[in-house]
C-alpha cells in the first residue's frame, strides 16, 4: 500500500468517493461506507448523504467500485493482503520539515488521537493528547507505537493501524479498549529530542 497521499480530480461526488478510498488505510475489502463518509467531512467538507449514497451505487454499477459488504475499492487498484497477527500499518499523512527524524533512545513529543473501529466500520474515540512525552522505543508505550513512530519529522503526520499483537492483546485494557482490538491512532509528531 502506498504511503503517500494519491491527488487527482475531486470534481464530481464519484471522484471524491474514489479520492477518499485512495488516502485511507485499506482493509483487503476496502474502506467502510462509515470512514468515507467522515473522510469527506472532515478532509473535503462534503456533506450530502443522499448524493454520497447514489454515487456509491452508481460507482459500483458503472464497475468503477468494488462492494464486499459496507466497504468499497477502486476496481483496478492493488488489493490489500489480509493483515498477518503482527503487521502495523503505517499511512504518512505529511512528511514534516527538518532533516531531523526520531530514532530509537530519542525522546519524544506527540499530538494524537486513538480509535477503535466496530464491525459496522463506525469509529469512537478512546484516548487523545495534545503533548504526550515518551521514549522511543524504550518499551513506555505499546509496540505499536515504538515501531510506528520511528524515522518521523517534526510537523510529519501518521495514521497507525495497530494489530492486537501490537497493541493491549488477548486483555486488552478495561474498559476502553476490549480485548484483541485493532487500534486506530492518528499521530502529530511535536518534538524531538535527540538521545
Amino acid at each position: 500500500m502506498s504511503t503517500t497521499k494519491k491527488t487527482g480530480p475531486k470534481k464530481t461526488v464519484l471522484d471524491k468517493i474514489i479520492f477518499s478510498i485512495r488516502n485511507q488505510p485499506q482493509t483487503s475489502n476496502g474502506v467502510s461506507r462509515t470512514a468515507i463518509v467522515k473522510y469527506l467531512k472532515a478532509e473535503l467538507q462534503y456533506d450530502n448523504s443522499t448524493a454520497l449514497k447514489q454515487a456509491l451505487k452508481k460507482g459500483v454499477s458503472s464497475g468503477k467500485l468494488e462492494q464486499t459488504g459496507q466497504s468499497f475499492r477502486v476496481k483496478g487498484d492493488p488489493q490489500v493482503a489480509p493483515q498477518d497477527d503482527d503487521q502495523l500499518e503505517i499511512i504518512n499523512v505529511s512528511e514534516g520539515k527538518g532533516s531531523v527524524v526520531s530514532e530509537r533512545g530519542d525522546t519524544i513529543t506527540v499530538k494524537y488521537v486513538g480509535t477503535l473501529n466496530d464491525d459496522d466500520g463506525n469509529s469512537t474515540e478512546f484516548d487523545s493528547a495534545n503533548s504526550f512525552k515518551f521514549d522511543l522505543g524504550a518499551g513506555e508505550v505499546i509496540k505499536g507505537w515504538d515501531r510506528g513512530l520511528l524515522d518521523m519529522k517534526v510537523g510529519a503526520r501518521r495514521r497507525l493501524v495497530v494489530p492486537p499483537k501490537l497493541g493491549y492483546g488477548k486483555r486488552g485494557s478495561p474498559p476502553e479498549i476490549p480485548p484483541n482490538a485493532t487500534l486506530h491512532f492518528d499521530v502529530t509528531m511535536k518534538k524531538i529530542e535527540k538521545a
